[in-house]
């Protein structure tokens, strides 16, 4: 398969003797797990558990682990790292020569949110064609949220479905809104999320979406064609929903699919 470089995402580095333990008490997922062809989803949120960045995590050589976040919140996710350094050995730093690289559907090390989503991995920058803008419409595809759609200091990060998409560890230990993403999670108190959905018909510029009878239950968070993602309260999943003039239906991927049978039932 024919690597591409998606040109909408900035490489970090942590590096020194303290870079994994470093990240491990602040993020959602265990760095422990971070491997040679083992990317990690993670988020960092604020105190609340709400998401303020979203990333993966890849391995580099030496125990220097790198960073994959989204362009414009690569600035702002270095200066938020920094005021957690204190005096720990650690040296972060933008990495304008690497690049992120994905190809699909399959390959390895595969996305760490959903094989299907194809491979992702860092490379050199200009090794490879830019394909931002293919990658975007194949993860509207398969059906699976990004940074556009969790926003930042929106949404809780299980209302991203992170918790779905191995995008945080229960067991780790504590991380920066580590209390309030257990308690939704052990007392199954996720309501909203962020669901994929078939849009049919002209939807003009609407942006909420909304029920049978007109109530607002949602709202749209990015869309791709037919395909988009809308941040829905989930009881509303079985029923009609409407954007603007078009029809909304609710997909029903295997990793969403318990979820949504669970909110419905």
């Amino acid at each position: 398969m024919t690597p591409f470089i998606l040109e909408n995402r900035a490489v970090l580095s942590v590096t020194g003797a303290d870079a994994a333990s470093f990240l491990q008490g602040m993020i959602t997922h265990d760095v422990g797990l971070l491997g040679p062809g083992r990317p990690v989803f993670a988020g960092l949120l604020s105190p609340q558990g709400k998401a303020l960045f979203d990333f993966h995590l890849h391995a580099g050589d030496d125990g220097e682990i790198f960073i994959d976040v989204a362009v414009p919140r690569a600035d702002a996710l270095l200066k938020r790292l920094s005021m957690y350094k204190l005096r720990k050995a650690v040296v972060l730093a933008r990495r304008e020569a690497l690049a992120v690289l994905a190809s699909w559907p399959g390959g390895e090390p595969a996305d760490a949110r959903l094989p299907a989503l194809g491979a992702r991995w860092i490379g050199p920058a200009g090794s490879a064609a830019n394909g931002a803008d293919a990658h975007d419409a194949h993860r509207h595809a398969v059906g699976v949220p990004d940074s556009a759609d969790i926003g930042q200091d929106e949404l809780l990060w299980l209302e991203t479905g992170a918790d779905l998409l191995n995008g945080v560890s229960f067991t780790k230990g504590c991380y920066v809104g580590q209390e309030n993403t257990a308690r939704m999670h052990h007392r199954d108190k996720v309501r909203r999320r962020l669901v994929p959905v078939t849009v049919m018909g002209d939807a003009g510029e609407a942006v909420e979406v909304k029920d049978a009878e007109g109530r607002a239950c949602g709202k749209l968070r990015s869309r791709r064609g037919d395909n988009a993602i809308v941040h829905l309260r989930l009881e509303a999943a079985g029923e009609p929903l409407f954007l603007g003039d078009a029809r909304l239906t609710v997909r029903r991927p295997a990793w969403l699919a318990d979820a949504l049978k669970d909110a419905t039932a």
